[in-house]
């Protein structure tokens, strides 16, 4: 009797292992897998840019840049510069400092581009684009970084 309760012991033992470590590897794969944070950026004062400044080569820029992490775990970046594009030409970069993201939250980050006026107004489009009433810019910005889920995996 004393070893067939010991088997059954030993087999429940066992199933329950097997159980505890299928969810951890299914917690692994699906929710504390590691994802991109998503980076929106946003100009600030833009109607009060003074593009034809004599004298003048890089005009500055306020800019928000809003940063969703959809990560379970804190999110630690270093620095890193953004880049401000106008028709594949960059025209502007903007440095960002290190910041630590909280998990699941959105964070603002406020920079300063320094707008290359000179490369602007050297494309023949800009100008027809100012007359217009509307240009676009495209921002890029990458940010490395390691996830840290509960202290213990990074």
């Amino acid at each position: 009797m004393n070893t067939r309760g010991f088997k059954i012991c030993l087999f429940v033992s066992f199933i329950f292992v097997i159980i505890i470590v299928a969810v951890i590897l299914a917690l692994v794969f699906t929710i504390f897998k590691p994802k991109n944070p998503v980076v929106h950026v946003y100009p600030l004062g833009l109607k009060d840019v003074q593009f034809f400044q004599p004298n003048v080569t890089s005009v500055p820029l306020g800019m928000l840049i809003t940063v969703l992490n959809p990560n379970y775990g804190s999110y630690k970046f270093k620095n890193t510069t953004g880049y401000l594009n106008y028709k594949d030409i960059v025209v502007a970069k903007a440095p960002i400092g290190s910041k630590v993201l909280l998990a699941r939250r959105t964070t603002n980050v406020s920079a300063t581009a320094g707008l290359m006026s000179g490369k602007l107004i050297a494309d023949d489009s800009f100008l027809s684009d100012i007359e217009d009433g509307s240009f676009n810019f495209t921002a890029k910005a990458t940010l490395y970084g390691k996830v840290h889920l509960i202290n213990v995996f990074k």
